[in-house]
């Protein structure tokens, strides 16, 4: 059987002098020092249990000097490893919260610190595909031919340029009719669920799925097949707005298709200290949810917006900068909380 392969990678922790905010301006309050003149040797690993297809390439001067920056931190030390592999569906029916740029951002800060991760785009948009720098056209098999074909999500994983222990399963267009298709399909809320059912996945540290912005079948299907939920919140008050629906459909969930199922995270995004807004919604979230709230902060960060152009995640488009360091934080939070 094959299996995803393990690699050590050197922390990536830097940061800009993009404008701080409120409290979170101590945490950002560090030197920029964005280029080291070395990197720390990696660790040779094999890769025969993957195969030809899906061999990662040896390190890119790019994710070299992305880790380089995160070393010249000084936080080396590895993060911890979950006993078993998490699956975690990032979910917010409301679209404009930051669902996809967590997703990704998250994944590839924990894959640059060891973990293996997975990525599953749910969303018919395919911008986590995007983000990831997955290769899409006519002839791609994507996660759409998993959930209405049984194809196996093995196949369909992709290695992700520039970061080793990161695969995606991309979306494609053909994910738009998935919700249609599958109603006339057994155990239609469950596809997704037996997909990861049918291969070992303690070759996995993490499986993230970035789910659409509705509450479908696309989105049952992903937290049937989950262990964890995480609610990206965008620090506005329309935000807000529509997260008791969500609460009500996660219990829904729990209670008929998925006992297992858990809120276990709640993040903050877009995040504007100038504004006293950004603060009452921080503390209402606060107030409600205790400590499900990560402690991070993710500010508004042109370089984060800039990154999905480039077909990169802003840990390797500009490890420096202050939406990579806040996402780099509460990717450590989550670790640390397994």
């Amino acid at each position: 059987m094959n299996s995803f392969v393990p690699q050590n990678r050197a922390d990536n922790d830097g940061v800009s002098r993009e404008t701080p905010a409120g409290a979170y301006g101590d945490l950002l309050d560090v030197s920029r020092e964005t280029e080291a003149d070395s990197v720390a040797s990696q660790a040779s690993v094999s890769r025969e249990t993957w195969g030809a297809a899906h061999a990662v390439a040896p390190e890119t001067p790019l994710a070299q000097m992305a880790h380089a920056a995160m070393a010249d931190r000084g936080q080396d030390t590895p993060w911890p490893r979950p006993k078993s592999c998490r699956i975690i569906s990032v979910a917010n029916q409301k679209g404009g919260v930051g669902k996809t740029t967590t997703t990704v951002n998250i994944a590839a800060a924990l894959a640059m610190h060891g973990q293996r991760v997975l990525v599953v785009d749910l969303d018919p948009q395919g911008n986590a595909s995007t983000a990831l720098g997955m290769e899409r056209d006519n002839q791609t098999r994507s996660i759409y031919h998993c959930l209405v074909e049984d194809e196996e999500i093995r196949k369909l994983a992709q290695p992700v340029p520039d970061i080793p222990n990161l695969w995606c399963a991309p979306a494609t267009i053909d994910l738009a009719g998935a919700e249609i298709e599958l109603v006339s399909l057994v155990a239609r809320e469950a596809r997704l669920k037996r997909a990861f059912a049918a291969y070992d996945t303690s070759d996995l540290d993490y499986i993230l799925i970035d789910c659409p912005p509705s509450l479908g079948l696309l989105t049952v299907n992903a937290m049937v097949a989950c262990d964890e939920v995480m609610i990206p919140i965008q620090c506005e008050y329309y935000a807000l707005e529509g997260l008791g629906q969500l609460l009500r459909n996660v219990e829904l969930v729990k209670s008929h298709l998925n006992t297992g199922l858990s809120i276990s995270t709640i993040l903050l995004t877009m995040y504007d200290g100038r504004t006293r807004l950004s603060q009452q919604v921080a503390d209402e979230v606060r107030s409600h949810f205790g400590d499900l709230v990560l402690r991070t902060l993710v500010p508004r960060s042109v370089r984060v917006s800039e990154a999905p152009s480039y077909a990169q995640s802003v840990m390797t488009y500009d490890p420096s900068s202050t939406g990579a360091m806040a996402y780099l934080e509460a990717a450590r939070e989550i670790a640390h909380r397994a």
